[in-house]
């Protein structure tokens, strides 16, 4: 029966304190509304400044690595990401349509010009670099004026954030203050219709609870499903519909802060990355960062070897317990298909054979960077986790690509650093190495420093008669050496032990004897014959003496070590 037959008299003050209460309710509910626009435009506003600082970022890596290197598939991926910003920049057109207020705006259009500019700054790297001009493409890449307009953009792209995020604050607490008053207005009309009639008391008290916690925004409260053909069952409905935008408000706001979070971890992991000087530096980094991007995943770090053999484990963090501490590459889908691999609990695809339980829902990323497999980011889901959150592929797939970027760059210093610090056919340290040794032991005022120049007898004979080949060969027998606090009289036995040792040594090149080598040295000793500065030119001095006395012999240049000369002479 519709409260309206209970009494005629009071028909016109039930439909209009009904209809209040219901209008009040409405009332609510658009304000939830409103209030779930407002976040959803926030992210898809955050989204794209973030879209546009981390394409920003990859633009300059591979500018950069393109005066670098030269390689033409770094410049032909600052294309691609150049089409990748320009598809962005459409969508900040999309984001003046959609209602961003002038100070966003003008923080989006500040951000865009400068955005321009750090573009005009690249391109005019780029276009000395393909000119062959890398010194000054370089020096433009990584100068005070890129540095200045990159921060610029990332500047700009911050401040639009915050404007967004304080907007949004501010429209939220707008609508929760509207959806309170409604909520209010509803309990007002709701407890003098209860006061009305008997019939609709119980239910309107029962109401009136649900309303107060839910005005508390406690959304866990459950609202009745009664089946009413009235206007409580009206109102029951309206409630509902506020109960549902309010979790559903909770639950964008619950992802929209762990999706901050996640992309706050992963930009700090990015800078730290940049700057590592060791792979443990690097492998801490990770170890450090993946789980707070993370937190219901356990993982390794695996790096594949020099031979390309076995994948060796680095770091891990959270207890993993399923995959093998090292596994060759051919274990893993991941590797063999070169993209990331699932195996899932259910056997809804194979398990990689590294994996000692098929049964565990794990996830293999492959490193890969410049096209070369590197080493592999490998999951798995905790036990201790009752409910894990939903991870987002794209950001385990964006952590690993820059793992494996820094990584590479990483190998390639320490590639570099080793080039430029020792021989490439002897192996042994360069001459600037020398210096720098001789540099050291200056400051050391007082402690005794001998050189032993080194020259082979009869060089060219060995080119000669069994070519070049042979004569490398040779020359890894021998080399410049410093004895640090070694006297003259030390110096000259040790220069003579080379030098028998030399000779003694049967030394065949394809199967052909190459009879014995000898060798001349020139000996010097400092600080007592001499300073530092003067120890090489004194032995090379020495050894022009030994050659000139017929060769295979040790000629000291101080005249205190005259009589060991000739003892040692050969």
């Amino acid at each position: 029966m519709r409260i309206s037959t209970i009494t005629n008299w009071a028909y016109g003050v039930t439909v209009l304190l009904t209809g209040l209460a219901g209008a009040a309710f409405l009332m609510s509910a658009r304000a939830a509304e409103h209030e779930r626009a407002a976040v959803e435009q926030h992210l898809a506003f955050d989204v794209l400044a973030e879209d546009l600082a981390v394409g920003t970022e990859k633009l300059t890596d591979e500018a950069r690595l393109f005066a670098v290197r030269g390689a033409a598939r770094h410049l032909d991926a600052y294309n691609h990401e150049a089409l990748e910003v320009q598809t962005r920049d459409r969508a900040m057109q999309q984001v003046r349509r959609m209602g961003a207020a002038p100070p966003e705006l003008a923080a989006l259009a500040e951000a865009d010009r400068n955005l321009g500019e750090l573009s005009r700054i690249e391109q005019t790297g780029l276009t000395s670099a393909q000119g062959g001009d890398g010194k000054s493409a370089q020096a433009l890449l990584f100068g005070p004026e890129h540095e200045r307009a990159q921060a610029m953009v990332l500047s700009g792209l911050d401040h639009f954030r915050a404007l967004t995020a304080a907007r949004t604050r501010t429209e939220m607490r707008q609508a929760q203050l509207d959806s309170d008053r409604a909520s209010l207005v509803a309990k007002v009309m709701l407890t003098l219709t209860a006061l009305l009639f008997r019939r609709v008391s119980v239910p309107l008290t029962r109401m009136t609870g649900i309303i107060m916690r839910l005005a508390r925004q406690d959304y866990a409260v459950e609202v009745p499903n009664a089946p009413r053909r009235d206007e409580i069952g009206d109102m029951t409905q309206a409630i509902q519909v506020f109960r549902e935008n309010g979790l559903e408000r909770d639950r964008l706001e619950a992802e929209r802060q762990a999706d901050q979070q996640a992309k706050d971890s992963i930009l700090q992991m990015m800078h730290r990355l940049q700057a590592c000087e060791t792979l443990d530096e690097l492998a801490d980094v990770v170890a450090c960062f993946a789980p707070q991007t993370f937190p219901d995943l356990a993982g390794r770090l695996y790096v594949l070897d020099a031979g390309r053999n076995a994948l060796s484990l680095t770091r891990s963090w959270l207890q993993p317990a399923h995959s093998a501490e090292s596994f060759p590459p051919t274990a893993c889908w991941g590797l063999r298909r070169g993209r990331p691999h699932v195996s899932h609990g259910k056997q809804e695809d194979v398990s990689c054979p590294h994996i000692g339980d098929p049964h565990v829902e794990s996830l293999c990323v492959p490193l890969t960077a410049q096209g070369d497999t590197i080493g592999l980011l490998y999951f798995e889901e905790r036990p201790e986790v009752a409910e894990p959150r939903p991870t987002a592929r794209v950001y385990l797939e964006l952590m690993s690509d820059n793992v494996a970027l820094a990584l590479a760059n990483l190998r390639l210093r320490q590639r570099l650093a080793s080039l430029a610090q020792r021989d490439a056919l002897t192996g042994l340290l360069n001459r600037r190495c020398l210096d720098e040794a001789l540099n050291r032991h200056a400051s050391q005022a007082g402690e005794p420093l001998a050189c032993i120049m080194i020259d082979i007898d009869h060089f060219k004979r060995f080119n000669d008669e069994f070519g070049h080949d042979a004569g490398d060969a040779v020359m890894q027998h021998v080399a410049q050496i410093i004895l640090q606090g070694a006297d003259a009289v030390a110096a000259v036995a040790r220069a003579e032990q080379l030098r028998t040792q030399i000779k003694e040594a049967p030394l065949a090149h394809h199967g052909r004897m190459l009879g014995h080598i000898t060798v001349s040295l020139g000996l010097a000793v400092s600080p007592n014959d001499g300073p530092p500065g003067t120890l090489l030119r004194r032995a090379d001095a020495a050894l022009l003496q030994a050659k000139l006395l017929g060769r295979d012999r040790t000629t000291a240049a101080s005249s205190s070590t005259a009589a060991a000369d000739r003892r040692f002479a050969g």
